[in-house]
């Protein structure tokens, strides 16, 4: 059985490092276009799992819907309430996480997550939840990187530098391909719609996007601190190159334009 309680402390932990809320604010277009993807109305029950800053809660809220952002880390739920505060929004933050929502049965019209329930360990159970609570006629959207992403290239990278993960741990990026979607869901869903996208990140160059990541990704602050000073600057040299590689942009701006 895979020891999904021991990782997801030190995913946990991860999270709550650094501030992500710096480069959540960068993909705020992503979650309006889900919202757009997904056809919300007025007046609709929205639930946007693993809501993090929320993105996604506030692109739903502005269409008019009854929104709920749930997210387990407190420190982004805070930054949250403060963007729904400042828009004036009606948003209610909660604590919880994707494999055991806090909600009963067929509680919303609409469940959504931007690249967050992705990577919650147990893919199965979190399916089984997101279809638990979305009632019957209702949607489920979802944005995930995909195995070919910029993201999941800067995982594979650092995951060199780690420890093993836990055997039988799935790869979050699975859930970015069609066919793995539809092992979870299965024939709970009616119908599966997959639409590829580009998420563009927007630096000045890749020394600058180092620096922003390496503030603000919990992740990737941890896994340095854990090496010595030689890993350290492999590590560093290593992102360096993958950056180079899936620059886009034809000068020094970091862009990655692959499909999510």
């Amino acid at each position: 059985m895979t020891d999904f309680a021991t990782f997801k402390e030190r995913q946990q932990q991860e999270w709550l490092t650094g501030d992500f809320g710096i480069i959540a604010r960068t993909i705020v277009l992503v979650g309006e276009l889900l919202c757009e993807a997904v056809d919300l109305r007025p007046g609709q029950q929205v639930l946007d799992v693993a809501t993090g800053t929320g993105n996604t809660a506030l692109a739903a809220a502005r269409r008019g819907c009854d929104v709920i952002g749930l997210d387990w880390a407190a420190p982004l739920l805070a930054r949250g309430r403060e963007r729904a505060a400042a828009e004036r929004l009606p948003v209610t933050f909660r604590e919880g996480e994707a494999e055991q929502l806090p909600f009963p049965d067929a509680s919303f019209d609409a469940v959504l997550s931007t690249f967050g329930a992705m990577y919650a360990p147990d893919q199965a159970q979190t399916a089984r939840e997101l279809l638990r609570v979305c009632r019957s006629g209702g949607k489920i959207g979802l944005t995930n990187f995909t195995p070919e992403s910029f993201n999941a290239a800067f995982a594979s990278v650092s995951r060199r530098y780690l420890p093993p993960p836990p055997p039988g741990l799935p790869s979050p990026f699975l859930w970015g391909t069609e066919a793995h979607c539809l092992v979870l869901f299965g024939e709970a869903i009616t119908a599966l719609q997959v639409t590829e996208r580009a998420v563009v990140w927007r630096y000045r160059s890749p020394q600058e996007w180092l620096e922003v990541w390496r503030a603000a990704l919990g992740g990737l602050q941890q896994t340095l601190a854990q090496l010595n000073a030689t890993d350290q600057e492999r590590l560093t040299n290593d992102l360096m190159a993958l950056v180079q590689r899936f620059n886009r942009s034809g000068d020094t701006t970091v862009l990655d334009c692959r499909k999510f």
